[in-house]
């Protein structure tokens, strides 16, 4: 890889100052490029990527590898910008539980204590062409149900899909009346089924108990603390510039074709699209790390806690456990993180391994063992030419540079 697509040696020491308090590497130690994913660019599975690894006390590695746009010939450059999808879900999971450390929220309450509209919610007891029978479920869905998919809401309202899937039609407070409208598809507790309804509800819970919409409690407590300048449900014109373009592979599956990020409306930068606590944020790596670094500190760094080590336990711990086949990500659920249950029982350390993907291929890998997160940012809606081994490969030899720093 050459070395422009690198971040340059006081480029790290100057974004490495900024995330610890520990000295930052000096200068002769700037690593060598993992070039892992040249191969992927070379036969026109990636487009092109920005990878970051993270230990508690400095980064790593910040690099930036084949095109941000290729029609333009535009290169991948370190500050570029993704959506991150689902990536929200751990830092929404994570502005949830401050509030429950705060004791202005708990667990095991019924969502309907914080969203009245909630209340008499039913379940479907039986359905088929014609005939829907609902009855009331055995208890009402929960806190803890509804950040670890085990609520028995579905994926989304009927709201949200006039015509395929869109996460930011309406105002949060409109979107989670669809959901308490919306019968449940199964008992509380008995399912895991992954939904984007559940996290958007616990946002909405973010906004009523603080009094402050969502977004403005996301910026103040979490994003401007950890440094998080280019994390945004709406991204201004220069952020817009740095915005990587999404691709999917072509109808003959030997290149790459150029989309619209199919779940948002356009234009993106306008505010009258609705927030998805779910899967809205558009974020970088160098951001991606900062919030990582905070995981793998056990919830406090430079001098500000942002969650106890207890809440950081559980949320990184296994809730729904023995329900998912992911053998990428163990098999396990938290609050808003995949888990790996083998690993998590009766873990001493304030955090377990977790991590989380978005729908367009960006992932967040936090492992404490070995002191480590991998970020992998890319914008590709599905693979083809052996594309589905690039974040693994980058994992695996990020791990084998690093393990022992």
């Amino acid at each position: 890889m050459p070395r422009s697509a690198s971040l340059c040696a006081c480029c790290i020491l100057i974004l490495a100052a900024t995330m610890a308090a520990e000295p930052v590497l000096p200068a002769a130690d700037e690593p060598e490029p993992i070039t892992v994913l040249q191969p992927f660019i070379d036969n026109h599975a990636l487009a092109g990527a920005v990878t970051a690894v993270i230990s508690r006390d400095r980064l790593l590695s910040l690099e930036a590898i084949g095109k941000a746009d290729l029609a333009a010939g535009k290169p991948m450059t370190t500050d570029a910008l993704f959506w991150v999808a689902s990536m929200s879900k751990p830092m929404t999971a994570t502005a949830l539980m401050m509030l429950v450390d705060e004791g202005k929220v708990h667990l095991d309450d019924a969502v309907e204590k914080y969203l009245p509209e909630f209340r008499g919610q039913m379940l479907i007891a039986h359905q088929e062409e014609g005939q829907l029978i609902l009855k009331k479920p055995a208890h009402p869905i929960t806190v803890r149900n509804i950040l670890t998919h085990t609520s028995g809401l579905p994926f989304s309202s009927r709201i949200e899909t006039p015509s395929g899937y869109k996460a930011d039609l309406f105002p949060l407070a409109t979107a989670v009346i669809g959901y308490a409208l919306t019968p449940l598809k199964t008992e509380p507790d008995s399912a895991f089924a992954y939904c984007n309804a559940g996290i958007n509800t616990a946002g909405r819970i973010i906004e009523v108990v603080s009094g402050v919409p969502y977004e403005t409690f996301m910026a103040e407590r979490l994003f401007k603390p950890l440094g998080m300048v280019d994390t945004t449900l709406w991204p201004d014109d220069a952020q817009l510039q740095r915005l990587a373009k999404s691709y999917r592979p072509n109808a003959g599956k030997d290149g790459l074709d150029e989309i619209p990020i199919d779940q948002l409306t356009y234009p993106l930068g306008n505010h009258r699209r609705g927030p998805s606590p779910a899967g809205g944020y558009f974020s970088t790596a160098a951001d991606m790390a900062r919030f990582a670094r905070m995981i793998l500190c056990g919830g406090a760094v430079d001098g500000h806690r942002y969650l106890t080590q207890e809440s950081l336990r559980e949320m990184t711990s296994t809730q729904a456990g023995g329900r998912l086949n992911d053998p990428s990500r163990g098999n396990g659920y938290g609050f808003g993180w995949f888990t790996d249950a083998k690993s998590i029982e009766g873990a001493a350390a304030p955090a377990a391994p977790c991590g989380h993907g978005g729908a367009y291929n960006t992932d967040l890998h936090v492992d404490p063992a070995r002191g480590l997160a991998v970020i992998f940012m890319v914008q590709h809606n599905g693979w083809a030419l052996g594309g589905e081994h690039a974040r693994p490969t980058y994992e695996k030899a990020a791990v084998e540079a690093f393990q022992a720093k």
